[in-house]
């Protein structure tokens, strides 16, 4: 049997299930299996997600995906200041950086920018 995956907004929902039947008196682990789910993914939900309400689910969310799209503009940024030609650095040999960044101007950015992935083997 598979195993399926919860999204946070369910695991929330149920861990607010457990609560509702455990503050109607029923013993905590009658309660985790009511809601159809096993103990030790309730106490590790529960300790990630316990804290959150849906709004704050939301907001974590938002900031994920923030934090991806910053992460995507920063190698963007470092990839072009590779690509800018700048004084050989001791020990770099001049053809082989000069080799890169020609490289990396005609092939990696274009492919960045349209979301493709730049084999060596085109």
């Amino acid at each position: 049997m598979g195993d399926k995956r919860q999204k946070p907004e369910e695991i929330v929902t149920k861990l607010r299930q457990v609560e509702v039947l455990c503050g109607q008196g029923m013993p905590r682990v009658d309660a985790i299996r009511q809601v159809q789910i096993t103990e030790q993914p309730f106490y590790r939900w529960r300790k990630q997600y316990g804290h959150m309400g849906t709004d704050q689910l939301k907001e974590l969310k938002r900031l994920q995906k923030e934090n991806d799209r910053l992460r995507r503009a920063v190698s963007d940024l470092t990839l072009d200041k590779l690509i800018l030609p700048g004084p050989a650095q001791e020990g770099e040999v001049v053809a082989e950086r000069r080799l890169m960044r020609s490289f990396a101007a005609r092939v990696w950015r274009p492919c960045l920018a349209a979301r493709l992935r730049a084999s060596p083997d085109r």
